[in-house]
């Protein structure tokens, strides 16, 4: 039972007349005829009744009428809706976006809300580990993480923006008369870092591992600017991206370039062979103009 039919039905039901039906309908008589015959057919009861004076409706044709009415108009609302959705006139984006992600991506999400209105952003908001478990679970439609992913395989990844890590000490300490510093220096020395849920973290960790180095973790938080007063206290180091070391307080600490050099790299990721709403699709090209860099393996 198609709709085709069902519209054929519908009209038949209102014309009472199978000429005036093919006519409207642009067909010829003996097909509606035949549509109206597979329906029966296919419902096992007749639909109409041909008399002398006209056609008239069985109970059966009666019931489908009304039900195709409804049918065919809950059809229509849904192509409306398809319709805007692929139009961006409305529709929902599920972001994950991290902490320190937050206030880098800012003007895109103002740009995006300012050019598509009727797309609701649901934002959540975690560290770049979580949203990828986030994505896995399929709570997510897109998120922002650094790279690399920590899920090898599973996401497509758009490079949006590199800085370099920095190491993050107070000025009397003994490590801030080097110019660079490298894991095995950072090894006898208590290291603050981001919480687990952060993909900066398990990159950072699976660097300093490879270097045979097990960071002595003083404590952990998801806040930079409270990693940052923590180190001013003296209760260890910090390694923070560029953005986050240019936020805080001026002359309080210093800042020194991990040997050899790292970068804190910042895209957009997505589930492998699952195809993005055009929502997603719209924030991600407009990510690739205002944040973009080449595309990079995931």
């Amino acid at each position: 039972m198609d709709l085709k039919s069902l519209e054929c039905f519908l009209l038949l039901s209102r014309t009472r007349n199978f000429t005036r039906t093919a006519e409207q309908l642009h067909l010829t008589q003996p097909t509606v005829s035949k549509m109206v015959q597979k329906l029966e057919h296919r419902l096992g009861q007749p639909l109409v009744k041909r008399q002398p004076q006209g056609l008239s409706l069985t109970e059966a044709g009666q019931h489908l009428a009304q039900t195709a009415a409804r049918m065919l108009e809950q059809w229509q609302q849904l192509e409306h809706q398809f319709s805007a959705l692929s139009s961006l006139e409305k529709g929902n984006l599920k972001l994950g976006i991290c902490p320190m992600v937050s206030p880098l991506a800012a003007p895109l999400l103002s740009t995006f809300r300012k050019r598509y209105p009727g797309i609701t952003l649901d934002l959540y908001e975690d560290g770049g580990y979580g949203c990828e478990k986030a994505l896995l679970n399929d709570r997510l439609e897109i998120s922002f993480t650094a790279l690399p992913t920590t899920h090898h395989g599973e996401f497509s990844t758009q490079s949006l923006e590199r800085y370099p890590l920095w190491v993050c000490l107070p000025p009397s300490h003994p490590l801030a008369e080097a110019h660079a510093l490298d894991w095995q220096a950072l090894a006898s020395h208590p290291v603050i870092l981001y919480n687990e849920d952060f993909a900066l973290t398990q990159w950072l960790t699976r660097l300093s591992q490879r270097a045979g180095v097990e960071l002595n973790v003083a404590l952990r938080s998801a806040q930079w600017d409270f990693i940052g007063a923590m180190v001013e206290a003296g209760l260890g180091l910090a390694i923070m991206p560029e953005p986050m070391c240019e936020r805080l307080p001026a002359g309080s600490l210093q800042f020194r370039p991990m040997s050899p050099t790292l970068d804190w790299e910042i895209g957009l990721i997505w589930r492998e062979r699952l195809p993005l709403a055009p929502p997603a699709l719209a924030f991600l090209e407009l990510a690739k103009t205002m944040m973009g860099r080449p595309l990079t393996p995931a």
